[in-house]
């Protein structure tokens, strides 16, 4: 029984498994789907393991989800040295090819994710057949967050006190967060908390990185999804790179950073119906 017919005979609950990739070790998730369309390749934001997404994946009905712990985030364990997005390229293919991948996939990115999810679709434009960007930017050539709020992403401490997420949460990713605080006691229940080491890695990783120089470059359709209230990345970064990809098409949600999971039902039907090829 291949992966996917052992989820659909689970009811289509996601698969989770470590692989061996050349002695890295990779925690990966494989929600199958019913689809006749490419399987979508999830990148995750810092420093968040695979459930934080679930939500999203579970409402994205019929289409076949992989998401994987970067290496030092979720279970993954961090390697020895740091690395770089084209690193981390070269691990996603080398990963879907070991899952038995060999066609094409849609790629999404969330945050951090948005950027490495760009990386790949400009390192591997055989392997991505439509792309998503999700509350991401071009880099570090960017409209920041305030000083406040980018001082507290920096650090680990809100995956690791409840206390202090709740405290700081709303400030941090906005939207539902702000109406109904409960909520981070719910996305809290499911961090992993990242490894101190892991969490450095993913900052050294987008040092000094952008997208800007080349974004358009890419001939793939794009669908670029942001929250009008996003204290992490500011909205403008979305029409930069709506402006910038040739194929794109902007969609904002009425909701902050964390949309893909406060607003799960919402965006996996824009999402959804993107990648089966309808208008927005």
């Amino acid at each position: 029984m291949t992966i996917s017919d052992a989820g659909i005979a689970a009811g289509h609950k996601m698969q989770v498994r470590t692989v061996d990739l050349d002695g890295q070790q990779i925690r990966v998730g494989i929600r199958p789907g019913s689809d006749a369309g490419p399987p979508l390749l999830i990148f995750n934001g810092i420093g968040a393991n695979l459930e934080l997404i679930e939500p999203f994946v579970d409402a994205l009905a019929g289409v076949e989800a992989i998401i994987f712990d970067i290496p030092g985030a979720g279970g993954s364990p961090a390697p020895l040295m740091p690395y770089r997005f084209s690193n981390l390229c070269v691990l996603a293919d080398k990963l879907l090819s070991h899952l038995g991948y060999a066609g094409q996939v849609d790629t999404l990115g969330v945050s951090w994710g948005g950027a490495l999810a760009q990386e790949f679709a400009r390192l591997y434009p055989q392997r991505c057949r439509r792309l998503v960007l999700a509350a991401t930017s071009p880099g570090v050539i960017m409209v920041p967050g305030s000083l406040s709020v980018l001082s507290k992403m920096i650090g680990v401490r809100r995956y690791t006190d409840a206390q202090y997420l709740r405290r700081v949460g709303a400030d941090l990713y906005g939207g539902a967060f702000r109406a109904d605080p409960s909520l981070l006691d719910e996305h809290g229940r499911h961090m992993h908390p990242p490894r101190g080491r892991g969490y450095l890695y993913q900052l050294l990783a987008a040092w000094g990185w952008s997208s800007l120089p080349w974004l358009g470059t890419l001939k793939l359709p794009t669908l670029v999804m942001h929250g009008a209230d996003d204290p992490v990345v500011p909205l403008i970064n979305a029409r930069i790179l709506a402006a910038r990809i040739p194929r794109s098409t902007l969609h904002v949600v009425d909701d902050g950073h964390l949309f893909l999971v406060t607003g799960a039902a919402h965006a996996a039907g824009v999402v959804g119906r993107f990648l089966r090829g309808a208008a927005d």
